[in-house]
């Protein structure tokens, strides 16, 4: 195998649940594999993907390009959880507005890969 064209990068991707089928579609057609693990995590512990994508150092850029394109950073109102009120108090929660989804991306260096 030609030195160049082997895989010597993990790209690692933890992206929110609901982009993951559009991500790994998107990978598939420009030729790139993936590996999706259902995660859990952040702050609402909503349901994340962790997205596994073997490359090449000269495919790396395109990888990272698609994941950024394709892994949507998105606003979601949540209900904070309430303090401890003494009996007969009321509260009443608003909601916030926080960022939910966009990715986190890890790229790691390969020292072996092997395929059966």
């Amino acid at each position: 195998m030609d030195p160049v064209n082997r895989i010597s990068k993990l790209v690692v991707g933890i992206i929110h649940s609901d982009d993951a089928p559009g991500l790994v579609e998107a990978l598939n057609r420009r030729g790139y594999s993936a590996t999706v693990i259902s995660t859990t995590g952040g702050f609402l512990r909503e349901g994340n993907s962790t997205i596994l994508i073997g490359t090449t150092e000269s495919s790396l850029t395109e990888v990272l390009r698609i994941l950024k394109t394709n892994a949507h950073a998105r606003t979601q109102y949540v209900n904070p959880l309430p303090p401890v009120v003494e009996p007969g108090e009321l509260y009443m929660p608003q909601p916030i507005e926080i960022e939910v989804g966009g990715a986190v991306v890890f790229v790691l260096n390969v020292e072996r890969f092997e395929r059966y």
